[in-house]
């Protein structure tokens, strides 16, 4: 997330990267909110103020009607400053809902269009191989040896997901175990992760769970979601610790199942087992 000084700062700059990205953003509501917010600590702290002064007076007063008085201003100003706290807390959840939809900033070389054929080929390496046969590609090729059953995970789940049988289950198995055995030689500390992570760490860890185009699955009435990725748990076990330097660094490989709503994907790289919701992954 960028931070709100720079993208108030920067303001053209951000509006451009935004339509550069195609990303709808409404950077005045941003502005106002951000105000909003500043005037309401201004109030809250001008009203602890005058709150503390009154707390301080009201031990010198003999007369108890007058003390009854004070006390009952002081009880007034305490609901304000209440009445205030509640009002930033509901500013500042709106700002942030904004103010994480504003995109990372592109690097200026990188071209900018509506789709990739706006990309531009920097250098290649080799040759395509020439084929004298006709080739097949992994769909086919699965049909033929029985390794995945597009038809069942369609009928079980929907589009997008799939069954993995006889030898790819155990191409599967075998890859994971490979990779985590040549990341603990090399000092990484495995981990098995939750499949599932609070909303607050998906934010933290740069994924935003809420919105159109997101890719996270969400479980209805919680704020827990389905993990993108192991990188998600992964971080989000260190959140809220201050880490000493000679600690680092920190050497972690989770292995996960990742789910991907795949939003705004549709038609594009969406035959066999590209663009799935569903695939196990070795996160280091």
């Amino acid at each position: 997330m960028l931070d709100l000084q720079f993208i108030c700062d920067n303001l053209e700059l951000i509006t451009k990267n935004c339509a550069d990205r195609n990303v709808t953003i409404d950077l005045s509501r941003l502005l106002e909110l951000r105000d909003k917010r500043i005037e309401l600590i201004q109030q809250a702290d001008q009203t602890r103020h005058a709150q503390k002064e009154l707390s301080a007076a009201i031990p010198k007063v003999a007369d108890p009607a007058e003390k009854q008085k004070l006390v009952a201003e002081g009880r007034t100003l305490r609901e304000k400053i209440a009445t205030f706290e509640t009002q930033q807390q509901e500013v500042e959840a709106a700002l942030r809902e904004i103010q994480a939809q504003v995109p990372n900033l592109t690097h200026p070389d990188a071209p900018v269009g509506p789709d990739e054929t706006f990309s531009k080929v920097i250098r290649t390496w080799g040759t395509p191989r020439a084929f004298d046969f006709k080739v097949r590609d992994h769909v086919e090729l699965a049909e033929i040896c029985d390794l995945i059953d597009f038809q069942a995970g369609t009928k079980v789940a929907g589009h997008g997901f799939y069954f993995l049988k006889n030898e790819a289950v155990l191409l599967e198995l075998a890859l994971v175990q490979f990779a985590m055995q040549k990341l603990v030689a090399k000092g990484f500390t495995p981990y098995v992760t939750p499949d599932l992570a609070r909303h607050e760490v998906l934010e933290g860890t740069g994924y935003n769970p809420r919105g159109n185009e997101t890719q996270i699955y969400s479980i209805n009435g919680t704020d827990l979601s389905l993990v993108a990725t192991a990188e998600i748990p992964l971080g989000g076990s260190l959140k809220d610790e201050i880490l000493d330097i000679e600690q680092l660094p920190i050497r972690m490989a989770g292995l996960s199942h990742c789910f991907r709503t795949e939003a705004g994907a549709h038609g594009r790289a969406s035959r066999g087992i590209y663009r799935v919701h569903q695939f196990t992954k070795v996160e280091i």
